[in-house]
């Protein structure tokens, strides 16, 4: 496999953007998000801080990606060790299968979707364990902007206004969410004041309200009322738990990423196997280099489709599923001149947004929440602009799937930070892609740009995109050289051409590589955000 390039600042894609560089930054998928974490970095605050208050801005600027409802994940580098935390809800303890029996597939919208939301718990873990400012410091941006309103940026705007035609019959949904009825238009001020109220109530309990008090009884109170199985329980058992990472070598690096039930995993097992079959002697947009990828992620996504869960119920042990035999195995069934049928290996048994943030001192964060499929459930909570995430839908009815639904079981997740080592311990790469199905096949397309071909985050973030989504079927961005398209098609690859603003279709990517000299970032076009410095 041909070495990692030295960085490439030229970006040969449309948008042209620069890389932004500094000692101190802060990348989102919303302008105002991104501020509110630099602001921190200027009050003296460290890469957390930053993080916890670009994601607190999130759930008010951003209610079409996240909300107080939400899960998260993050990755946090502290100087001296990588640092996994997974926050994500488990089902609600009436969850059995018969509950479900009588569907075809889990609900995607209502009470009956709504697992235990992880997003606060995430926010509270990161500050007790690395915040070096108040908490209630880190929440004013968001409580001023949910207070005294915010300008809806554009890209939001038509994800709200779709949301709104999907879930306005939702309970909740139109109060917290509309004007007379209507989704905000951009640029439009809106305000969000149960927002704020709980914002206070969780900075001044440190959670405790969210999972054991006032706003705890709020929610299950509503679920009560609408059919739902939430109980006082089911959210003073929930715990955000830091765990170790997984991880594989590619291009020079040690790539990262959390464990199941996330599908993180399936990044890694496709980058295992491109390091197995060499990739990197075409060009990064050649046709050779284009359909090796796909390739490997087809057999990656098959593997988790069917094996990643909670992990207490795979079976085995995920990390068979990075065995360098069992890597070399499956990129044996890779054929370079025509694509295959994917399916599932046997491994030996035994709406989203995404920031990241890095300081001066070396510290790094890569963290993902989401409240899954724009808005989420619909659901929100009468006056505390608590909306539900509907992460419920990822379960399985099949009794016979690992991902069965299960009291207090942990769904397969499709939200997943990123983080790159270099093989010497430094730390390389902080980096995520949002977008449901699309995040572990974003996560391989960037770090195949940034760390094999050595382009800068920006131009890996302008690139256009391609999604894998069943069997021999793919989609890919407009903006693809065409002859290189024709020849992947002539290799029995079913291409469709789809749109760049199809919002969530082809993500949206964060990303901050660490250099000698400090930083640089780059942010994704797809979104109203950008990266910020100094």
């Amino acid at each position: 496999m041909s070495a990692a390039r030295r960085m490439d600042f030229s970006n040969p894609y449309p948008s042209a953007r620069s890389a932004v560089l500094g000692r101190n930054m802060v990348a989102t998928s919303q302008p105002l998000a991104a501020q509110a974490g630099l602001s921190m970095l200027l009050k003296g605050g460290n890469a957390v801080d930053a993080a916890i208050a670009a994601a607190m801005v999130l759930v008010c600027v951003e209610p079409t990606g996240c909300g107080l409802g939400s899960d998260a994940f993050a990755i946090v580098w502290d100087g001296g060790k990588l640092h996994g935390l997974n926050a994500s809800g488990r089902a609600p303890a009436a969850w059995t299968h018969d509950r479900f029996a009588h569907l075809d597939h889990m609900p995607d919208m209502g009470w009956n979707s709504v697992t235990v939301p992880g997003a606060v718990s995430a926010w509270i873990a990161l500050w007790e364990r690395f915040g070096s400012l108040p908490l209630a410091t880190i929440a004013e941006p968001a409580i001023t902007y949910a207070e005294e309103g915010f300008p809806v940026s554009p890209i939001i705007g038509r994800a709200w206004a779709n949301g709104l035609k999907r879930l306005g019959g939702q309970p909740g949904f139109a109060e917290a969410f509309t004007v007379d009825g209507r989704p905000p238009a951009p640029g439009e001020i809106f305000r969000l004041p149960g927002h704020a109220a709980s914002l206070r109530a969780i900075v001044a309990t440190k959670g405790e309200a969210f999972y054991r008090g006032e706003l705890a009884e709020r929610m299950v109170a509503h679920s009560t009322e609408h059919g739902g199985a939430l109980s006082l329980d089911d959210l003073a058992t929930h715990t955000a738990d830091w765990v170790d990472t997984v991880s594989v070598p590619f291009a020079g690096h040690v790539v990262h990423e959390i464990p199941p039930n996330g599908q993180g995993i399936a990044a890694l097992t496709a980058l295992g196997m491109l390091e197995e079959l060499g990739i990197g002697d075409a060009p990064p947009d050649d046709a050779e280099t284009v359909h090796l990828a796909l390739e490997a992620t087809k057999l990656a996504l098959a593997d988790a489709d069917r094996f990643v869960t909670d992990p207490e119920a795979m079976g085995f042990d995920y990390a068979a599923l990075l065995d360098p035999a069992y890597l070399k195995q499956r990129a044996g069934l890779i054929a370079r001149d025509t694509a295959c049928e994917p399916a599932h290996g046997e491994p030996q048994r035994g709406g989203t947004v995404y920031l990241t943030a890095a300081d001066s001192s070396g510290g790094m964060v890569s963290f993902i929440q989401s409240n899954f499929m724009g808005f989420g459930s619909g659901v929100v909570v009468p006056g505390t602009g608590i909306s539900m995430q509907n992460r419920g839908w990822s379960f399985s009815l099949d009794p016979d799937h690992p991902n069965v639904v299960a009291p207090g079981k942990r769904p397969f997740h499709t939200i997943i930070p990123g983080f790159a080592m270099r093989q010497d311990g430094r730390p390389a790469a902080s980096f995520g892609v949002m977008g449901g199905p699309i995040q572990a096949q974003g996560h391989v397309q960037t770090v195949l740009r940034t760390l094999l071909y050595g382009q800068n985050p920006q131009a890996a973030a302008d690139a256009p995109r391609w999604r894998v989504d069943a069997g021999r079927k793919i989609a890919f961005e407009i903006g693809w050289d065409m002859a290189v398209v024709e020849k992947l098609r002539a290799r029995g690859h079913d291409i469709t051409m789809e749109p760049t603003n199809s919002l969530f279709g082809f993500g949206g990517a964060q990303t901050i590589i660490a250099t000698e000299a400090g930083y640089v970032g780059g942010s994704d076009p797809r979104k109203d955000g950008g990266v910020v410095a100094f």
